[in-house]
């Protein structure tokens, strides 16, 4: 029996005109129904929860349309023309969409991380979470697993159009569809489609990174990754110059008897506002810190980021880059370090794992342990986030439950309270902090909530410190600001305040971006190291705050902050807006001397971040 016409292989020279375009327009049509199908059940297995409404949100947002399943299309047509068979263009568009968007869903289901492009390289890590999980099939995996078997039967039983070798078409469309895989790729690409056309936060936390990537589906924020995954080298970037240069400070370990705990403290948006003159600013706000900077090394903090961005100055004081990486992978870090040193290495933050990703990366940056609500302080805060009253004391508790192993004790927290936006309407603490000074109603509540924030957290800050003052065991303390705080919409009330916030001067970039550090010593650390830990300290980046502490303690450290330590004495600051700090003077061009070690820096950190040791 002869085959109908449309389900043979190639199509017959001798048919009419109008029979040859039935024939391929049958073909093209099957192939664009089911890759479509494809990418639309790619869409439905992108989140975890909410299934349903949100694969209705994503086909509602045309841009998040589009950019789905868009490439599916493209990619079932790319195959069709190189390898000629639409069947086989299927199953290999099913082999690749569907084994990634698996992937997706289980990492989803068991680290709560979506994949992204770099995590293909991670081959050995991910065959180590395999063996760590258990893969189990649900009724909605056999479902559509069985919906791609069923379409890879239709098309290779009744989607037979295969192209001929040569022909001016199959040239003609594997360029067409070359040329639109390009524009999709821009548009894949592009921060403003990204972070505002295809915003979709009606059913997610904007506030978490994994939802905000499931909130835009799979196939699309999984391209977006390609760009933002790729740790491009920085220029003039030379392997063997950079190990050359570590290779000149071999790693030193800290002696026996110079192991002291090291625990620091970043406070979320606390910044010292006393030397603005703020009309009607109790002195009291500020009185207790700055009887702890009396006693303590201190200086300016001149952090990357204003009113968000903790992140920012938190890693880059754990690792010592300016430029940070993803942290996907395992990466080279100070909590290392002082793993290899035979330090207990953790820390807390009283609010949940899955802000910045922390419950990943934190492991990848050398955490033990590190306490969240969801594993430490549900209990206490009845699942909600905790503030200073709570979370000081249990940072004491956590010191106690070290003792007891005998190892020295490095830690990084992380306050929550202190997180704006503050309360317009009224006031949390109460309204004797900013008494006077002619301020809009909004605005004096703004400053009343954030300075009666900052006298809590003085008030426990004094606290804590009395306990490790009366300490046998030797302690430094890290304590610093992340960024400046949120004041208002379009920073109106530092606009009340008069605060120059103009980026183009001098005083305008340290006001905006400017917070404090302070180390201090208990009298048994002193003693141990050999040094008071008094005075006034240069202004510098938080990704050189770990070096100085290390010279004040004496220790040498790992091979990457000897070969750091020049260049923070000479460009202190290495901003990411471009702009550096030289002798003290802001500028965007650098001496050819400190071009050099700053070219040797960018080298080196580049290069330790891509080899970690650990």
């Amino acid at each position: 029996m002869k085959r109908f016409f449309l389900f043979q292989l190639e199509m017959d020279p001798a048919w009419p005109f109008h029979k040859k375009m039935v024939f391929w327009l049958w073909n093209f049509s099957i192939l664009l129904i089911a890759s479509l199908c494809v990418g639309i059940l790619s869409l439905a297995f992108s989140p975890v929860a909410n299934r349903m409404a949100m694969l209705c949100s994503y086909l509602k947002n045309p841009w998040l349309a589009f950019l789905n399943l868009a490439p599916v299309v493209v990619l079932a047509f790319l195959l069709y023309f190189v390898v000629r068979r639409p069947g086989l263009a299927y199953g290999l568009t099913c082999g690749i969409v569907a084994s990634l968007t698996a992937a997706n869903w289980f990492k989803l289901q068991f680290r709560d991380d979506p994949l992204m492009f770099e995590d293909l390289k991670l081959i050995r890590e991910t065959k180590n979470m395999m063996g760590r999980y258990h893969i189990y099939w649900t009724r909605s995996l056999a479902v559509g697993l069985a919906l791609l078997l069923l379409g890879g039967l239709f098309t290779h039983f009744f989607v037979r159009g295969r192209m001929r070798r040569c022909t001016p078409g199959r040239l003609i469309g594997f360029s067409v569809l070359f040329v639109m895989a390009l524009f999709i790729r821009d548009f894949c690409y592009n921060a403003e489609i990204y972070d505002y056309k295809t915003a979709n936060n009606d059913l997610i936390n904007q506030w978490s990174a994994t939802e905000v990537y499931s909130s835009k589906g799979f196939v699309y924020p999984f391209l977006h990754s390609i760009q933002t995954g790729v740790d491009k080298p920085p220029d003039g970037y030379d392997e063997k110059q950079a190990q050359m240069i570590l290779s000149a400070y071999p790693s030193a370990d800290i002696p026996e008897n110079k192991k002291v705990s090291l625990i620091t403290v970043m406070l979320e948006s606390y910044s010292d506002f006393s030397n603005f003159n703020i009309p009607g600013l109790s002195d009291k706000v500020y009185a207790d810190y700055h009887a702890l900077e009396a006693e303590s090394y201190t200086g300016n903090l001149i952090s990357n980021v204003f009113a968000g961005g903790t992140v920012n100055t938190e890693r880059c004081y754990l690792t010592g880059y300016s430029n940070l990486g993803s942290f996907r992978a395992k990466t080279n870090s100070y909590p290392w370090y002082f793993r290899s040193q035979g330090y207990t290495v953790e820390g807390a933050h009283p609010c949940y794992e899955w802000f910045y990703n922390r419950s990943n990366i934190n492991v990848n940056l050398g955490f033990e342990n590190y306490y969240f609500v969801e594993n430490y302080f549900s209990p206490l805060t009845g699942g909600d986030v905790g503030y200073d009253d709570l979370f000081f004391p249990e940072l004491i508790k956590l010191w106690e439950k070290n003792k007891q192993t005998g190892k020295p004790y490095f830690s990084y927290d992380l306050t929550y309270q202190g997180h704006g936006p503050y309360n317009t309407d009224c006031t949390w603490w109460g309204d004797d902090y900013v008494t006077g000074g002619n301020y809009s109603t909004a605005s004096r509540n703004i400053l009343n909530n954030y300075f009666g924030s900052i006298y809590n957290t003085n008030q426990n800050l004094t606290d804590f410190f009395d306990y490790y003052r009366k300490e046998t065991d030797p302690v430094i303390i890290v304590l610093f600001g992340d960024h400046k705080p949120w004041l208002g919409d379009g920073n109106s009330v530092y606009k009340e305040l008069g605060i120059n916030l103009d980026l183009s001067t001098q005083d305008g970039f340290f006001n905006y971006y400017t917070t404090r550090y302070l180390i201090w010593a208990n009298d048994a650390a002193k003693e141990v190291l050999g040094n008071d830990f008094i005075g006034e300290g240069p202004d510098m980046g938080s990704y050189f705050l770990m070096n100085q502490v290390f010279r004040l303690a004496g220790w040498v450290g790992p091979s990457y902050m000897q070969a750091t330590q020049q260049v923070m004495d000479a460009v202190p600051i290495i901003h990411t807006t471009g702009v550096f700090v030289e002798n003290g003077v802001v500028t965007t061009k650098l001496t050819p001397e400190a071009q050099a070690l700053l070219q040797d820096y960018n080298t080196v950190q580049y290069y330790d971040r891509k080899h970690c040791i650990y």
